[in-house]
C-alpha cells in the first residue's frame, strides 16, 4: 500500500472514532437530561399522592373550609392531566406544566395557612407528620428540579461546542428547555381569609 492511502485510512477512522465517540456522549447527556426529568416527575407525583391524604385531614377540622378543600382538589387534578414527554420538552410545554404545579402550590399554601385558626388541627398528629412529608416532597422537588436543569445546561453546553456541534447538528440533538421561575414568584404568596 502507498503511504498516502495508508494515512488517509488512518485519518478517517480517526474521525469515525471521534464522530462514534462524541455521538456516544451525547446520547449519554440525553439520556441524563430526560433521567433527571423522570425524577422532577416522581417528585411532582409524590406531592400528588400526599394531597389526599393532607386534605381529607384538614377536612375533619376544618369543614366550613370547603371552597380551599375544594380548589386544592382541582389543583391536584388538573396538574396530574398534564403530561410531558421528555424527547419533546419544549419551553412551552415545560411552562404549562409548572403553570399547574404552580396552581397547586398556591394551592397547598392555602390550605397549610388555614391551619392557623385550627390548634386541635395543629396539633393532630395525623397532620404533622404529612405536612412534614409535604415539606420534604417540596425539598425534593427543588433538587430534582436542580437536577434537571444541570443536566439541561451540561448536554446543552455540550451540543453547542465545536466539534459535537457538528455531530448534534446531523443527528438532530435539540436544546433542552429550562424550569424556570414562575412568574411573580419573586413576591410572597398573600394568604387572605
Amino acid at each position: 500500500m502507498k503511504k498516502s492511502t495508508i494515512i488517509l485510512l488512518v485519518v478517517l477512522a480517526l474521525v469515525v472514532v471521534w464522530a462514534v465517540t462524541g455521538y456516544n456522549s451525547l446520547v449519554n447527556m440525553d439520556e441524563n437530561v430526560n433521567g433527571q426529568w423522570a425524577n422532577v416527575e416522581t417528585a411532582y407525583q409524590r406531592r400528588a399522592d400526599l394531597i389526599p391524604n393532607l386534605v381529607n385531614t384538614v377536612k375533619g377540622y376544618a369543614t366550613h373550609e370547603q371552597t380551599t378543600l375544594e380548589e386544592v382538589t382541582r389543583a391536584r387534578s388538573q396538574a396530574t392531566q398534564i403530561k410531558v414527554d421528555p424527547a419533546d420538552l419544549t419551553p412551552e410545554k415545560l411552562a404549562e406544566y409548572q403553570r399547574a404545579q404552580g396552581a397547586v402550590t398556591s394551592a397547598l399554601g392555602k390550605l397549610l395557612a388555614i391551619t392557623e385558626n385550627y390548634p386541635d388541627l395543629k396539633a393532630n398528629q395525623n397532620f404533622l407528620e404529612l405536612q412534614a412529608q409535604l415539606e420534604g416532597t417540596e425539598n425534593r422537588i427543588n433538587v430534582a428540579r436542580t437536577n434537571f436543569n444541570d443536566a439541561a445546561k451540561q448536554f446543552n453546553a455540550a451540543r453547542r461546542r465545536f466539534p459535537k456541534s457538528l455531530i448534534a447538528g446531523l443527528f438532530g440533538f435539540d436544546k433542552h428547555a429550562y424550569f424556570e421561575a414562575s412568574e411573580g414568584a419573586e413576591r410572597a404568596p398573600e394568604v387572605q381569609f
